[in-house]
Formats: structure tokens, sequence, C-alpha cells
């Protein structure tokens, strides 16, 4: 990646010998890999036998996970939060879990609708829930440093699955939970 980043600074017409831009290219390549780690953990990794069993029927929600992702366009960063919610079928999962793989799924090259039906499969498959429920607001920088320049826009995505798909009172009562 090094050597890529070495001709894209000089293609924009830098000087890649420049006191500033020396190891830049290196820089780069280690924050692309960083920002792209999602590619190389996996969920059975991540969830890691942290399932337990319960009687808990209940909503659990998880609001306000940060998120940072690049999108797949432009390859620029998308910044915002997600809310998972979920209904247990019999087992819970460990609360850090969740926002584990929300950041696996994140940390990938993404639209945001691609990356909130991830997660909500997911945490169904591995949960075994009667339900789930994922909502990410997020800004892009895509739209707000290029193209149409809208600062102030945020993209809104959600994916309801199982009985929160099925029953618009458990589906009301998570999206009045998780309002500001």
């Amino acid at each position: 990646m090094e050597k890529y980043y070495k001709s894209i600074i000089e293609a924009v017409g830098e000087d890649i010998h420049r006191d500033g831009l020396k190891d830049t290219p290196k820089r780069a390549a280690k924050a692309m890999d960083f920002l792209t780690h999602g590619y190389r953990v996996s969920v059975e990794t991540i969830v890691n036998g942290a399932l337990f069993e319960s009687d808990n029927d209940e909503m659990i929600i998880i609001k306000d996970i940060e998120l940072y992702s690049l999108c797949e366009h432009h390859l620029l960063p998308f910044i915002g939060k997600c809310h998972v919610a979920y209904l247990p079928g019999g087992k819970i999962i460990g609360l850090s879990k969740i926002a584990r793989l929300v950041d696996m799924f994140a940390r990938r090259l993404q639209v945001q609708e691609k990356l909130t039906k991830q997660i909500a499969e997911t945490v169904l498959q591995v949960t075994g829930a009667k339900g789930v429920g994922v909502v990410i607001e997020a800004k892009h920088l895509c739209m707000m440093m290029r193209g149409v320049e809208k600062q102030n826009s945020v993209m809104t995505t959600s994916v309801m699955l199982g009985g929160f798909r099925s029953d618009t009172r458990t589906r009301s009562e998570f999206l009045s939970l998780i309002k500001p």
C-alpha cells in the first residue's frame, strides 16, 4: 500500500521528498490497514462463546454505539451511531460483543444500507433472537466535503427482523426508546 500512496501523493502534484510527506505513504498505509481491520476478524472470534442461557424475553437495547466506516464509493469516512435491539430467544449475548460486531462490519469498505443489514442479520443468527432491530444515523464526508457539500445532512437506515418487523408495537417501542 505504501507504494500506491506514494504514487497518489505524486499524482496530485506533491513532492514526496518534502519534509512533511517523507513518511506519509507509510503512515497512510498503516491507517488504511487499521480502518479496514474488519476484514481480518470473524464473527466467531468476536462472540467467542459469550452467549448465555436466559429466560429474559424483554427487549434489550444497546444504543449510541459509535461507528466509523469508509464509503466504498469514494473511500471517504462516514461517522455516526448505531442502535441495536433484540428480543432474546433463550440466549443473551455479552454486551461488548454487539459493539464489536458493529465495529467489525463498519471497519470494511461499506455503504450504510448494507452495514445496517449485516449487523441485524448477524445478531439474529448468532443469538437466535425472536427479533432484531438496527438503526444507524451517520454523516457522510463524501456528501459533506465534495459533491453537494451539505454539512448538516444525516442519513438514517433501519433494518427490522422477526418481531420488530411483524409487530408494530415492538418496532414503535424500540424507535421511541432510541430517541434522544
